[in-house]
């Protein structure tokens, strides 16, 4: 059986480089997403790389991203 999985790595510049080609501030992207502003700016300097499932959705929806623009190469 498959078992979606339990976290998210993410690519914290590719997050970045998306909020700021979108033109939008850090905290309003957090807002969108339903995250505090601090942990996305934890995930965009990398100090932070693992999403849970819903959060790791919820912020490639708000950036109108893919799994391959947010996801780290393995």
């Amino acid at each position: 059986m498959h078992h979606p999985p339990t976290t998210f790595e993410v690519n914290g510049a590719a997050i970045r480089k998306l909020r700021m080609r979108a033109g939008v501030e850090m905290s309003e992207l957090a807002e969108r997403a339903g995250i505090s502003r601090r942990y996305l700016n934890h995930l965009e300097l990398g100090s932070r790389h693992r999403m849970r499932p819903g959060f790791y959705t919820a912020l490639r929806d708000a950036l109108n991203a893919t799994d391959e623009d947010l996801l780290a190469e393995e």
